[in-house]
């Protein structure tokens, strides 16, 4: 009988401490996560709810202004934003850079396209899958994209030519240098600034060269142009690329023949007021990084937002420059 109950005891003593170590474990797996994670204010869990992306044509400091607008109002706004940029114009990584987007699931997309057809089908894809995508300074028009942010491009090359026949009296001849004849922006100016030019005035093209976004060919054809026809009363610039070659050009030669050119940059602005460029066509880029965030903000929230936003255009000559001093 004795033996029987110090057999009895024993199990009972390894059931217990069976028991015993289940329920030790089981505290420690149902604790082991809750120590692991870290502790964060309410903060810190909502300061990033998404994130957008930006593509623009390439790599350059007249992207500056728009880039750091962009981040102000999307750090103000939790977002997370990232921004690409070929180092060159190059469509093929644009088209790159929006795949990667994609497969990244960002929650919105803003490009600036560099060939408004070769475009369409990442925009669309984009769309396809979710991904709001708004254009920016040049538009896809045929793309699914939901929106433009920028200036009716075929208006401001008229109002150029408003501007080049004003000071040339309605004749002479002018030299004119733009970027990427697929790039939808700029062959709209073009358009526009030759149209205006045909049915309102005398004045004479000489010549039309495409830089195609490279800044030492652009200064090379700038070059050209001028050695091909020395007599040249006026030069136009559709892109901030022909305006830097410009620039440089005019230093070199000591030219004091009237240029044009679009956009604004603290490089053109000093240009202006030291007589190097006669105006430029300011597009009030300045506008574009928030518009970029907000209409991304909206779209990702499944809310309507204006096909197009009109930043509008004002001309920068000398006395603006010199009054805001």
């Amino acid at each position: 009988m004795l033996k029987y109950t110090t057999i009895i005891s024993t199990i009972l003593c390894f059931v217990g401490l069976c028991v015993f170590l289940i329920i030790i474990n089981s505290k420690e797996e149902t604790s082991a996560p809750i120590r692991a994670i870290p502790s964060t204010t309410n903060h810190e869990r909502t300061s990033i709810t998404r994130t957008f992306g930006i593509i623009y044509p390439m790599a350059h400091s007249y992207y500056g202004m728009i880039t750091e607008i962009a981040e102000e109002t999307a750090k103000a706004n939790g977002v997370h934003l990232i921004v690409k940029a070929p180092d060159e114009t190059s469509v093929e990584q644009q088209i790159r850079m929006m795949d990667t987007f994609i497969q990244q699931q960002v929650d919105g997309i803003a490009i600036d396209p560099i060939d408004s057809v070769a475009l369409i089908p990442m925009i669309n894809k984009a769309m396809n899958s979710g991904i709001p995508v708004v254009c920016f300074e040049s538009d896809s028009p045929e793309s699914k994209r939901l929106a433009f942010i920028g200036t009716d491009n075929h208006h401001s090359g008229k109002q150029m030519g408003v501007i080049i026949s004003s000071l040339l009296k309605n004749k002479g001849m002018i030299l004119v240098e733009t970027g990427m004849s697929e790039m939808n922006s700029l062959s709209e100016r073009l358009d526009g600034l030759l149209t205006y030019l045909n049915e309102n005035t005398e004045i004479q093209v000489l010549d039309v060269l495409y830089n195609k976004g490279n800044s030492a060919r652009a200064t090379a054809d700038l070059e050209l142009m001028i050695d091909d026809h020395p007599h040249f009363d006026a030069f136009v610039g559709l892109d901030f690329i022909s305006a830097s070659s410009s620039i440089f050009v005019w230093k070199a030669k000591g030219l004091d023949r009237y240029a044009f050119t679009f956009g604004m940059t603290p490089k053109i602005n000093e240009a202006i007021r030291n007589g190097q460029i006669t105006s430029s066509l300011s597009q009030n880029e300045q506008e574009w990084g928030k518009l970029i965030i907000e209409r991304l903000l909206q779209a990702s929230d499944d809310k309507p937002i204006p096909v197009f936003d009109d930043t509008g255009i004002m001309e920068i000559n000398r006395s603006v420059v010199q009054d805001n001093e």
